[in-house]
């Protein structure tokens, strides 16, 4: 099984992208399953957010917080520590919203440049294509069909692009 841990701040569309991710996974055909959920605490704009995507080959059942991730996406960066790399599988990686890089298991990547070129509010489906060129989960053709199944006709197509524009960027 694949997991990964989403950690954002209310707001930020943390629980979207993971639901996202799974529901690209599951694109990929029979055999491919996917199980994306929420972990809040007060539930507010700004409070911090964990969301969790847990992808296999049989249907996954498992809605238990995840104690060891292969992936853990920071959406702010202001949420990162460095305690989050024993929440980490052997080989698993921090893929953080940031500007600045922090150690060799940590990926960092602009989601707010490019969120911002393209008037998004939020960098969860920046990051989300920065998840799919690092990892090779999902392909970047399994994204766009998950975002044109499951979000609002009005806001697709900034998120297709915001997709494509980050798995290119984050692929160099």
């Amino acid at each position: 099984m694949t997991e990964i841990i989403w950690l954002g701040r209310g707001g930020q569309g943390a629980f979207t992208a993971a639901k996202l991710l799974g529901a690209a996974y599951t694109l990929k055909g029979d055999g491919y399953h996917g199980l994306a959920f929420p972990s809040f605490g007060p539930e507010r704009r700004g409070a911090p957010v964990r969301a969790f995507t847990k992808l296999d080959s049989k249907p996954v059942s498992d809605r238990s917080v995840t104690q060891k991730a292969d992936y853990i996406v920071v959406l702010d960066e202001t949420l990162y520590s460095s305690d989050l790399h024993e929440q980490l599988s052997p080989g698993g990686r921090i893929i953080i919203n940031s500007k600045e890089s922090t150690d060799e298991n940590t990926i960092s990547f602009d989601g707010n440049k490019s969120a911002k070129a393209l008037r998004l509010p939020t960098v969860n489906t920046v990051m989300l294509g920065a998840v799919s060129a690092i990892s090779g989960i999902v392909s970047q053709k399994e994204l766009i069909d998950a975002i044109d199944r499951y979000m609002p006709e009005k806001i697709r197509e900034k998120n297709r692009q915001a997709v494509l524009d980050a798995s290119e960027e984050a692929a160099r």
